[in-house]
């Protein structure tokens, strides 16, 4: 059904049985529309409208005597035409930002935080996925001691991102041996991109000329961990418990699924770095395909809202994941903010 097709009445009790359905998580009944919404229409105009949306497929008749929920394709004229993305609170810009400006400077940290906020702010699932950085190029390489046998290894890019990973080394460590290896890394790695040095890392680290040879051993063994931009790891979640609480996965075996799917992260992966060639925000709802349907779960009813961020010339994407009754406009205002307001940070 196109929405051109509709008439005029036909969508403003459209949006005004979403809005409401939103808000209740309860089948709307065409005497609460006709009470609550001043559209000044009788009852019985608003129930033959009703059965005229659900004869088109935009609502549907959960039980003989329950009132009307929208289907996928209502959801979807709703939010590609009927509603007005609304700018986040003043309160919500300055938790987020809060947030995010007190994160940690490595970029897990960061992706990590963010995930969270989006979470607490939307009260869905807040997802980020880190970009990908095969072609990114290492400009410098730190050892840092943290501990009698353990080293904090800090990549920095061109970009200006930095990658931190905790290595355990089975040698006692020593400054000069540190600053030693460190110096023969940075003399042999730096300049080179991710996926160079993948290819390359155990060449280039033979026959060392100076430095503690157990730790480079180390380096080049924890490399494909050093060097992993991309995976379940890279992909945080924040919020988890606020989703298991929406009404909709009172059911066990929707919670079932939901918890399903969460234990497979590279799947959410998938789905939302679709976002990745779009810009702005984007919006999936429902289950586009049956290859969709197998990965998420048929009765999981869920929708995506995505949009890229920048880190220097790489791209990322961060968003919500939560039932299809979700208030669309206010949840794309907080993540559109919130992929501006990250890209701002990351570039700073």
């Amino acid at each position: 059904m196109s929405f051109e097709n509709l008439s005029e009445r036909e969508r403003k009790i459209l949006k005004v049985l979403i809005d409401h359905y939103v808000l209740t998580a309860e089948p709307v009944a065409s005497r609460a529309i006709a009470k609550k919404y001043g559209l000044k229409l009788s009852p019985a105009t608003v129930r033959n409208t009703i059965k005229d949306l659900e004869e088109i497929g935009l609502v549907s008749q959960p039980h003989t005597s329950a009132g009307r929920v929208p289907t996928t394709e209502g959801y979807r004229i709703y939010v590609n035409y009927l509603l007005q993305p609304d700018e986040p609170s003043e309160p919500d810009q300055q938790m987020i930002s809060d947030f995010l400006s007190g994160a940690l400077s490595g970029i897990d940290q960061i992706l990590e935080q963010t995930s969270r906020v989006l979470g607490s702010v939307s009260s869905q699932l807040g997802i980020t996925i880190a970009p990908q950085f095969e072609s990114g190029i290492i400009t410098r390489l730190e050892l840092i001691p943290v501990a009698e046998r353990r080293v904090l290894v800090v990549l920095a890019m061109k970009s200006g991102l930095a990658k931190t990973v905790l290595l355990e080394v089975e040698t006692e460590l020593k400054d000069i041996g540190l600053r030693e290896t460190a110096s023969i890394l940075n003399e042999r790695l730096c300049g080179l991109s991710i996926g160079e040095l993948k290819r390359t890392i155990k060449r280039r680290l033979a026959e060392p000329t100076r430095g503690n040879p157990q730790l480079i051993k180390m380096f080049i063994e924890s490399s494909d961990e050093l060097l992993s931009f991309s995976g379940e790891r890279d992909i945080h979640f924040g919020g988890t418990s606020y989703l298991m609480n929406q009404p909709e996965f009172n059911d066990p075996g929707k919670m079932r699924e939901l918890l399903n799917l969460l234990d497979r992260r590279e799947t959410v992966g998938r789905l939302m770095s679709e976002a990745s060639g779009v810009e702005g925000i984007r919006v999936v709802i429902g289950v586009d395909s049956e290859e969709k349907s197998d990965e998420i779960g048929r009765t999981a009813e869920l929708s995506i809202l995505s949009s890229t961020y920048t880190a220097g010339k790489f791209k990322g994407v961060l968003g919500i994941m939560g039932p299809t009754r979700m208030p669309y406009s206010r949840l794309i205002g907080i993540v559109d903010f919130t992929a501006k307001r990250l890209s701002q940070i990351l570039s700073e």
